[in-house]
């Protein structure tokens, strides 16, 4: 399998390592993000999945296109699939989740808080009787801390954000309205593709003008949470979990099996690895419309990626 498991390119400056994404900042500014194969849940990696980077940077890539009118985003270009070179930026320390059902599976969702019976979650007040998945009055936000380092993410209140000082009312007013805009055009595209956007994140970030774009991602099926818009309302009165292709997939099916905050992680076969793969590509293709052709150029993913960086290298020479 092509799989791309990492993607350290020594020759390349200033190296940072994340969950799923390994990142190089050129000394003129701007930053290359490679997206590997890297699943994550529960604060680690669970599998690698082939194909996975490249159709979540072509998936984001669609949807920063389709909302370039709302926000500005970080993106400069794409010299590989599974690859965008943006600005740096000093990513805020506020991740912005934006919920339009009861649903979720870890300890931050408001469905896993609902069900220990907290009614006041983010400072949003719940009435009882909500079912789970159940669609939500209106899209509301459920801030984090953005955990660095690997780090775990905090829930938040709109209020605790600007008097801990993590963004001034002016930021997080910005921010805030930003993502709802941007998750009204998202659940409107992708009603037009039979799919209900019931839940997604976004991380903002300033450039070196102190201007605030959205960067990383935007409506992966890593970043968010889609349901088949077809079984939803069959699926719902049966109390049966909706149709999905995003990351519970994988978070399920370890679920299931372990405590995945406090126990090892078992080893996910490779049928379940392989189903997984077929449910990103399908993502990719009910999302934009069009199909995922795999880029087999290469001796592999990775030799691949260092082809198409040569221009990024410092000396411009790879040897």
């Amino acid at each position: 399998m092509r799989v791309l498991d990492e993607a350290f390119f020594p020759e390349l400056p200033n190296y940072y390592r994340g969950k799923v994404r390994e990142n190089y900042d050129l000394p003129d500014g701007r930053r290359i993000i490679i997206t590997t194969d890297r699943t994550s849940a529960f604060d680690r990696v669970l599998a690698s999945i082939p194909h996975k980077g490249a159709i979540l940077t072509q998936i984001a890539r669609f949807w920063f296109e389709e909302t370039a009118d709302i926000a500005a985003n970080h993106v400069v270009a794409y010299p590989d699939p599974n690859v965008v070179v943006g600005k740096r930026l000093d990513i805020l320390p506020v991740e912005i989740i934006v919920r339009g059902y009861l649903a979720g599976t870890t300890d931050t969702s408001i469905l896993t808080r609902y069900k220990r019976g907290e009614r006041k979650i983010y400072g949003i007040t719940f009435p009882d009787g909500m079912r789970d998945n159940e669609a939500l009055p209106a899209p509301i936000i459920t801030p984090t801390s953005k955990a660095f380092d690997g780090g775990h993410d905090e829930p938040l209140t709109p209020e605790e954000i600007v008097v801990k000082g993590l963004l001034t009312q002016a930021e997080w007013d910005e921010v805030s309205a930003t993502a709802l805009k941007l998750f009204a055009r998202g659940q409107e595209i992708a009603a037009k593709r039979g799919l209900i956007l019931a839940d997604t994140k976004y991380e903002f970030g300033k450039d070196a003008d102190g201007n605030i774009l959205l960067a990383d991602e935007i409506h992966t099926p890593d970043s968010s949470r889609y349901w088949m818009a077809e079984s939803y309302g069959r699926r719902f009165s049966a109390g049966e979990r909706p149709e999905s292709f995003d990351k519970d997939f994988i978070r399920s099916w370890v679920v299931a099996r372990c405590d995945p905050y406090k126990d090892p992680i078992p080893e996910i076969p490779e049928d379940v690895v392989l189903a997984a793969s077929d449910v990103y590509g399908r993502a990719f293709e009910m999302i934009t419309g069009k199909p995922f052709v795999a880029d087999e150029s290469g001796d592999s993913v990775k030799a691949r990626i260092r082809a198409n960086l040569q221009a990024y290298y410092p000396d411009g020479d790879w040897g």
